[in-house]
């Protein structure tokens, strides 16, 4: 019997019904798809939902929210420089002339994009690496060990620092540079839950029916640890914005004349005291992408969790 069927069974509830006078009516049996269980356990949490939400939102306000700009993040107003939120400019201009709200937007947009980059990229790479290491072992395993133990204790950071530096601020190399050095904290997490599913009875009757590896790999081993890949997806793209924003903010990330939420708040950061706009603007829109994020990876774990209460009764 593999893991889905077990799961399955698992999601089969007793769902008890009230009737009009709040009594308890007899329990009726009702099976219950994974994904159905999966979405009952989240949608009651109230804190995930609210994540959900916030985080819809701030993906059309980056899509959409240029359409109401009344200016580029390119175009310069000299008439207004470092002014403050106004009908014309509604999150006021930078020391260049430059509307705020515009940039926050485009900023926005940017920083989405390279951390969904990253996570995507580095959630199947992590995925395919450590599953094929586990089951596969021997030379293989012990090479791609070496080669992640190696990299965790190379200072990442000074890396993405120093190509990205050279790179002139382009969101392309920095965004691959950063899916590189990513890649194998999450790749050594799938290589120890693999190890336990490569010795289920189904791998090993695949594997006597005569199915290849690398077969094995992808549709059986990789589907089963599928919870915790969707988890370190959420997880990536909170490390990944706040690993572009601290680049970013330092100098080392997309510069001028793209923009992203690091850049804008690293600028900022200098007239806080004198224009307060230029920082609290762009570190809100940052504060509610990565909190959201983080409320939808602790309903989710919660969801593919049965042991957690969060989720509430199925």
């Amino acid at each position: 019997m593999s893991v889905n069927d077990v799961q399955d069974q698992l999601a089969a509830g007793a769902l008890e019904r009230e009737d009009s006078t709040g009594a308890t009516a007899t329990s009726t049996r009702k099976r219950l798809s994974r994904r159905e269980l999966y979405t009952r356990r989240f949608l009651r949490n109230r804190p995930a939902v609210a994540g959900l939400i916030i985080f819809a939102v701030i993906v059309l306000f980056s899509i959409f929210g240029g359409l109401a700009a009344q200016h580029s993040y390119l175009e310069t107003d000299f008439l207004n420089l470092s002014a403050p939120p106004s009908a014309d400019h509604w999150f006021g201009t930078n020391n260049a002339g430059n509307d705020l709200y515009a940039e926050t937007v485009h900023g926005l947009q940017r920083s989405l994009i390279i951390a969904l980059i990253v996570s995507t990229g580095t959630t199947v790479i992590s995925a395919v690496v450590g599953a094929a290491a586990a089951y596969f072992g021997g030379s293989l395993e012990r090479v791609v060990l070496g080669v992640i133990h190696f990299l965790m204790v190379v200072p990442t950071f000074l890396i993405l620092a120093l190509f990205s530096n050279r790179s002139g601020g382009s969101w392309i190399v920095i965004a691959v540079i950063m899916l590189l050095v990513n890649w194998f904290w999450p790749a050594r997490v799938v290589w120890t839950l693999s190890l336990s599913v490569r010795e289920r009875d189904y791998v090993s009757a695949s594997r006597y029916m005569g199915v290849s590896g690398l077969r094995i790999v992808v549709r059986h081993i990789i589907p089963n640890i599928g919870s915790l890949l969707i988890i370190q997806f959420t997880l990536g793209v909170v490390g990944a914005v706040l690993s572009e924003t601290g680049l970013s903010f330092i100098g080392f990330g997309v510069k001028p004349p793209d923009v992203s939420l690091g850049a804008l708040i690293g600028g900022g950061a200098d007239t806080v005291s004198s224009a307060p706009w230029l920082f609290y603007f762009p570190a809100a829109a940052l504060t509610l992408l990565t909190v959201s994020m983080a409320l939808v990876s602790d309903g989710l774990r919660d969801a593919f969790d049965p042991t957690s209460a969060a989720g509430g009764r199925a």
